[in-house]
């Protein structure tokens, strides 16, 4: 993995459906929300079409796909209540992807500058990142509140490298957000097939498709040359 042109590239990972297996977790605490309303629970297969644009827009949909009404200011204490039980126990069921250690500790041993750039909020993704022993490799963690403009805006890639082009920058993710803010900042995008995206990964545009985290380091060559 030691390969040059890995070295000062910075690479921006998303988060959930990534690096991390959190759907079980979100799962576990929409449907405790939603039955508040008396929902029917939301099944682990539909979850993860409604990941990746931030929790309010996963409890609309729940309320959508059951054809219930949803006001804002009851979708906005929804959300509350979602964040506060999410808060609590961000790490029971979530596991990381096979590989993931591996390669990011051969990405960083590289002389690549690591960071994550999700849509989850950064109070969320760093505690989670810290308990599952993944924080340290990472020299910033930049959640939907910690800049300007999310996924799918340019500035959320570029927050997360800390620049704008001093060096190769390449996106790494697993659906149409992370794809959109990679053609946004004009930077390469590798995209895993085993994450949320409600699309084919193969229909989302990026430079590749991966089907397993194990091959992401001779990828990133590829698309670096």
């Amino acid at each position: 993995m030691h390969d040059s042109i890995l070295k000062n590239t910075s690479i921006c990972f998303d988060l959930d459906g990534t690096l991390v297996d959190t759907a079980p977790d979100l799962l576990r605490v929409l449907n405790v929300v939603i039955a508040r309303d008396g929902l029917a629970p939301v099944s682990s297969e539909s979850i993860r079409a409604l990941i990746g644009f931030g929790a309010l827009a996963m409890i609309k949909k729940a309320y959508a796909n059951a054809g219930r009404e949803l006001g804002d200011s009851h979708a906005l204490a929804q959300l509350k209540l979602f964040l506060e039980l999410y808060a609590a126990e961000l790490y029971r069921k979530s596991r990381t992807y096979p590989g993931v250690f591996e390669v990011l500790r051969g990405l960083k041993q590289a002389g690549s500058s690591l960071s994550v750039c999700t849509n989850k909020p950064g109070a969320m993704a760093r505690p989670l990142l810290e308990q599952m022993g993944l924080a340290c490799f990472f020299e910033r963690i930049v959640g939907s509140e910690d800049t300007r403009a999310r996924k799918p805006a340019a500035e959320h890639i570029f927050t997360a490298a800390g620049h704008r082009g001093r060096g190769p920058i390449v996106m790494v993710g697993d659906g149409a957000p992370d794809v959109r803010a990679a053609r946004a900042a004009g930077v390469p995008v590798i995209v895993m097939s085993y994450g949320y995206s409600p699309l084919p990964a193969e229909a989302l545009g990026a430079d590749l498709v991966l089907r397993d985290f194990r091959a992401l380091p001779s990828a990133l060559i590829k698309v670096l040359r």
